[in-house]
């Protein structure tokens, strides 16, 4: 049994990486929204691009009235979502 924990511990690892990755993009997405970031700059452009990609299912899921409330639920809801979704599947297959 241990040797079966120590084959897929490199996926759950990988899984967990991915997740994290995908949640700190979205994260870093908003923060750049929230602080009015230079839209020309390609950093800018490249994580808004990544996030809403990430984030289909959920970027405009809420109506609020402000535009800066509808980014950080729709978005910060598809990071908790990686972040919860993607820890527990890691954790699943590292007990496997």
């Amino acid at each position: 049994m241990a040797t079966q924990r120590v084959r897929t511990a490199p996926l759950a690892l990988g899984i967990a990486v991915v997740a994290d990755v995908a949640a700190a993009i979205i994260g870093l997405w908003i923060l750049l929204y929230l602080l009015d970031a230079n839209p020309q700059n390609d950093l800018v452009n490249v994580s808004h691009d990544i996030s809403r990609w990430l984030a289909t299912w959920s970027h405009d899921l809420f109506t609020f009235d402000k535009e800066w409330a509808r980014v950080v639920c729709g978005y910060g809801l598809a990071a908790v979502v990686y972040l919860a979704l993607g820890n527990l599947i890691a954790n699943r297959v590292r007990r496997f």
